[in-house]
Formats: structure tokens, C-alpha cells, sequence
């Protein structure tokens, strides 16, 4: 089940990335009050047509270790756990357990 999270969750990156120039398009044309309309109007029904999954917003951060969605450190995009194993095994590079 986890892998099916993380492969969804790259499908949707890959989504948006592929479709972020055009939506900025779309939603700079909407926003732009000196247009007419119409014009305004056909742009926001251009912009409702895309997939679900090109909203930036559908995007959420996941360990691509294990799936997981909560407690994810985006630098590394690992949960906090598979964050802690790696880095006591050294395979983080510049991650060191701190002493004082």
C-alpha cells in the first residue's frame, strides 16, 4: 500500500510540473480585470478542465521511503523516522547525531 501512495504522489508532481506553465497562463488571463468578460470567463472554464491532479495544491509531502504523510522533513523528504535510522547509519550526507 505504501508504494502505491508514493507513486501516486509522483504522478502528481509530474502532473503539475507538466501543466504549470499553461494554468499560470489561464490564471493570469482570469485575474486580469482589464479584459473583457467573456474572455475572463473562457479562460476559467480552460482552467477548470485541467485534472485534479494539476492543482499545485493536490501535491502533498510524502517519505519516499515508506509513504508516509506526516512528519515529513522536507529537505530530505524522509519521516521523522526513516529521517532518524538513516542519519545514525550514516547515508545522509552532512547529517551528524548532535552532542553538548
Amino acid at each position: 500500500m505504501p508504494r502505491a501512495r508514493i507513486i501516486r504522489d509522483m504522478k502528481a508532481r509530474a502532473t503539475v510540473a507538466s501543466t504549470e506553465v499553461v494554468r499560470q497562463a489561464f490564471r493570469y488571463l482570469t485575474h486580469n480585470t482589464t479584459l473583457p468578460a467573456k474572455v475572463r470567463a473562457q479562460a476559467q472554464l480552460q482552467l477548470n478542465a485541467f485534472p485534479r491532479d494539476a492543482r499545485p495544491t493536490a501535491i502533498h509531502n510524502r517519505c519516499l521511503e515508506t509513504g508516509r504523510g506526516r512528519g515529513v522533513l522536507r529537505a530530505f523528504r524522509l519521516c521523522r523516522f526513516q529521517f532518524r535510522l538513516k542519519a545514525l547509519e550514516g547515508e545522509l550526507p552532512g547529517v551528524k547525531k548532535s552532542t553538548w
